[in-house]
């Protein structure tokens, strides 16, 4: 099964707390709505570019992807 790698990107001085930030409304979302997904993260690509991201499998991606509206994503590779 492929995985898709969702993902929201932040700009500016704060892209890093701000992306920080979501990576914990992202976990909520899924204790909400029990969904087996274990991977969830954030990282800063430079200092005005961060991004959080969440990985499901691609069976499960359209009602994830409507409701919290990544700005992108991408095949994920371990």
């Amino acid at each position: 099964m492929r995985k898709l790698k969702l993902i929201w990107d932040f700009r500016g001085p704060v892209a890093l707390k701000t992306a920080e930030h979501h990576n914990i409304h992202l976990k909520e979302y899924i204790a909400i709505n029990k969904l087996n997904i274990t991977i969830t993260g954030f990282s800063a690509l430079s200092d005005m570019h961060a991004i959080a991201f969440m990985v499901v499998d691609e069976k499960d991606m359209k009602p994830i992807r409507d409701t919290l509206k990544p700005h992108r994503g991408q095949l994920y590779e371990d």
